[in-house]
C-alpha cells in the first residue's frame, strides 16, 4: 500500500524528525496536532493542522483533537468495499498513523497527584491506534520509535509503499501497546482506590522440549520490559532446553549470584548439592563436586566467572575409558574461552549456556496456584543480627557465616547446610533439603558431610579416620534455614562432632534449645532472619 497521507501525534518525539523528513521528501501529506505540529514545523517540515481535517478546533485544553467522524473514517473505511461511500462523504484516506500515548506510566512512577494522572489518560491516541490497527490491511500504524528504522527501510525499498507483512506486524504491536497502556491505568486506579491488582504481560513464547515430565508440553515466555530475562539465555551447543532444565539453571545461577569470589554450584532438582567459592576456579569446581559426587551425575553446573579449558578438563570428557567421564546435563557461565568451548563439545548432548549470574534481575517472586497468584518481595537479606547465644564464634570467619547463609537460602526447606573453610576456600560439605522433618534434614546433612570428609581423608590419610573427622567436623558450621523447635537437632549435631550452629532463633523453646547448646558445648549464633524456600 502506497502511503500518501500520514497523521503524526506523538508524546515521545524521539527520531520523529528524520521520519517526517523522509515522508515529506516523498510527497506524503503530513497531518499533526498540538505540540507535535509545533515540533515538526520548527524543524522546517510542512504540516497540515488536524482542525482542517476534522472541521473543528482543538478544544478543552487539548482533550479534543483527533476524535472525530472524519479522522476515524479516514482510518477505518475499507478501501475496496467502501470507496464510493467514502468519496460521497468527502472522506480522504489516511494511510499512516504515527502515535504514542500520553506518558501515564512515567507520570505515575513520579508519584503524581490524582488530577495529573487523570489528565495523562490518552483517549484520542488509543482510538486512532486501534482504528489503524483494525484496518491494517490498508493502514500502517507505528507506536514506538524503535520501529521507525525498519519502517523507513521498507518505505525506501518499496518506493513509498509498505508490505502487508510489515503492516500486520505493526498491527500486533499496536494492540499490545494499547492493552499495556490500559492495563497500567487500570492497575493505578485500583491502587488509588485501595484495591490490590496485578496485570502481567508475557511475550515471545517458545516451546520447550517437554514439561516437568515427558508427556507434558511446556512453553517459556518472557516478561515484557524485563531488563534481563533468563528467556534470553544463549545456547552455544546441545539440545533444546526442557521445563526442568530452566528451573535447575535458575537454581544454579541463584546459588552463585551473591558470591563475591569465583564460585561454582552443582545443582540437582533445583538444590545445590555442591557449592564452593575461592580464588582458583578449578579448585572451586573440585570442592563443589566433592559435596556430593553421586548426586552430581547428570547435574547442572553454574559458574560466576568466565571458564577456560583448564577448568572444564576436570570433567574428562575426552577420556578413552568412558566410565571416567563425568556426565553433566548443562553448564552455564558468563563466558568461555574458545579452547574450553571446543573441549566441552566433546559431549555432543551437553547444553552449553551463556548467562552472567550477576544479570539475574532482583524482582518480586511470583507463584501461580489454582485460580490465583502469590507475590512476595525477594529473599535478599542474609541476617538481621549476629547474636552469639552460646559459646564463642571468634574462630569462625564472617566470610564462612555469609557463605553458609547464602547456601542454605538456596536449598529447599526444611534445609540444613554444613559448610567448611580451608586455605581461603569455602565449600558445602553436606546438606539436607526439602524434608518435612528438620531432624531428618540434619541427619542427611551430617551423613553427606561425613562422606565429604571421607574423600578428603582418603586423599591424604596422614591421620587415623576418627582423629581426622573429629578435627574437621569441629571446625565446620551447621546452618539451619529456620529455628530449631526442639533441642533434638542440637543433640544430634553434638553427637556427631558439630561445634558451631547458626540459626535464626524465634522459637518459643529458644531458651530450652540454648540451654541444651551450653550443656553440650555447642557454640550457637542467632541471625533473626528465616530463609524458608518452598
Amino acid at each position: 500500500m502506497k502511503i500518501n497521507r500520514a497523521l503524526i501525534s506523538v508524546s515521545d518525539k524521539t527520531f520523529i524528525i528524520p521520519l517526517a523528513f523522509l515522508l515529506q521528501k516523498n510527497g506524503v501529506e503530513i497531518i499533526s496536532t498540538g505540540g507535535t505540529k509545533k515540533h515538526l514545523q520548527k524543524a522546517g517540515i510542512n504540516v497540515v493542522d488536524i482542525s482542517s481535517v476534522t472541521g473543528n478546533p482543538e478544544a478543552f485544553g487539548g482533550r479534543m483533537k483527533t476524535l472525530s467522524f472524519e479522522v476515524e473514517s479516514a482510518l477505518l473505511f475499507d478501501r475496496g468495499r467502501d470507496k464510493d461511500e467514502a468519496e460521497k462523504l468527502g472522506i480522504k484516506p489516511i494511510d499512516l498513523v504515527v502515535c504514542n500515548l500520553y506518558p501515564f506510566e512515567e507520570v505515575a512512577k513520579k508519584g503524581a497527584h490524582f488530577d495529573e494522572l487523570i489528565e495523562n489518560i490518552d483517549i484520542g491516541g488509543p482510538t486512532m491506534i486501534r482504528s489503524a490497527a483494525k484496518n491494517f490491511k490498508y493502514v500502517t500504524v507505528l507506536t514506538s520509535p524503535d520501529d521507525y528504522p525498519s519502517f523507513m527501510e521498507e518505505f525506501k525499498n518499496n518506493q513509498g509503499s509498505v508490505s502487508y507483512e510489515f503492516r500486520k506486524k505493526m498491527m500486533v504491536k499496536a494492540f499490545n501497546h494499547t492493552a499495556d497502556y490500559d492495563s497500567v491505568i487500570a492497575q493505578t486506579m485500583d491502587q488509588e482506590t485501595g484495591t490490590l491488582s496485578k496485570r502481567l504481560h508475557f511475550t515471545d513464547g517458545k516451546n520447550l522440549r517437554y514439561g516437568e515430565n515427558g508427556h507434558q508440553q511446556a512453553v517459556f515466555y518472557r516478561l515484557k520490559d524485563a531488563g534481563h530475562s533468563l528467556h534470553g539465555i544463549e545456547i552455544l551447543h546441545g539440545k533444546q532446553l526442557s521445563y526442568n532444565n530452566i528451573l535447575d539453571v535458575t537454581g544454579a545461577l541463584y546459588s552463585v549470584r551473591e558470591m563475591q569470589s569465583p564460585a561454582c554450584a552443582v545443582v540437582k532438582h533445583s538444590n545445590p548439592c555442591g557449592l564452593a567459592e575461592g580464588e582458583n576456579l578449578r579448585q572451586v569446581l573440585e570442592k563443589a563436586w566433592q559435596g556430593d559426587p553421586v548426586s552430581a551425575f547428570g547435574s547442572i553446573i553454574a559458574f560466576n566467572r568466565k571458564v577456560d579449558k583448564s577448568i572444564v578438563e576436570f570433567f574428562r570428557l575426552d577420556a578413552k575409558d568412558k566410565s571416567q567421564r563425568k556426565f553433566i546435563e548443562i553448564i552455564v557461565a558468563p563466558g568461555y574461552e574458545q579452547d574450553a568451548l571446543e573441549y566441552l563439545k566433546h559431549h555432543k548432548n551437553l547444553r552449553i549456556l551463556v548467562y552472567n549470574p550477576a544479570d539475574l534481575p532482583v524482582t518480586p517472586d511470583y507463584r501461580f496456584v489454582p485460580g490465583g497468584l502469590l507475590e512476595q518481595t525477594p529473599d535478599d537479606k542474609l541476617y538481621e543480627k549476629l547474636e552469639t547465644v552460646s559459646g564463642d564464634f571468634s574462630q569462625i570467619s564472617q566470610e564462612l557465616i555469609d557463605f553458609g547463609l547464602k547456601a542454605v537460602k538456596n536449598i529447599k526447606s526444611n534445609a540444613i547446610a554444613i559448610v567448611g573453610e580451608k586455605k581461603g576456600y569455602r565449600y558445602l560439605m553436606g546438606m539436607g533439603a526439602g524434608q518435612p522433618n528438620r531432624l531428618v534434614a540434619t541427619k542427611l546433612a551430617i551423613e553427606k558431610a561425613r562422606e565429604f570428609l571421607k574423600m578428603e581423608w582418603e586423599n591424604h590419610k596422614n591421620k587415623d579416620w576418627n582423629t581426622f573427622y573429629n578435627r574437621e567436623i569441629s571446625r565446620a558450621l551447621l546452618i539451619s534455614d529456620a529455628f530449631f523447635p526442639f533441642p533434638d537437632n542440637v543433640e544430634l549435631a553434638a553427637g556427631n562432632g558439630i561445634k558451631y550452629i547458626v540459626q535464626p532463633g524465634g522459637s518459643i523453646r529458644d531458651k530450652q534449645v540454648i540451654e541444651s547448646a551450653k550443656e553440650l558445648n555447642i557454640n550457637m549464633l542467632f541471625t533473626g532472619i528465616r530463609h524458608f524456600k518452598h
